[in-house]
């Protein structure tokens, strides 16, 4: 099975549907106890509206790009 990559946080409650849904599709093509291989990594999305707010958008591109 291959890796994903999940960039989340622009709120965790739509990250973790993300993580539900990929994981619920993995477990009904493959059954059992298969789950999805997963890199997630969650950013604060705080940071990010303040730095759009300064008008700061190679600033919050950065820190989208950091992860």
């Amino acid at each position: 099975m291959k890796t994903i990559g999940l960039l989340g946080g622009m709120s965790w409650q739509s990250t973790a549907i993300y993580y539900d849904q990929i994981n619920r599709m993995v477990e009904a093509s493959l059954g059992g106890l298969h789950s999805a291989r997963i890199v997630l990594v969650s950013v604060d999305f705080a940071e990010i509206v303040a730095a759009q707010r300064a008008g700061r958008w190679d600033l919050a591109g950065q820190r989208l790009a950091e992860g």
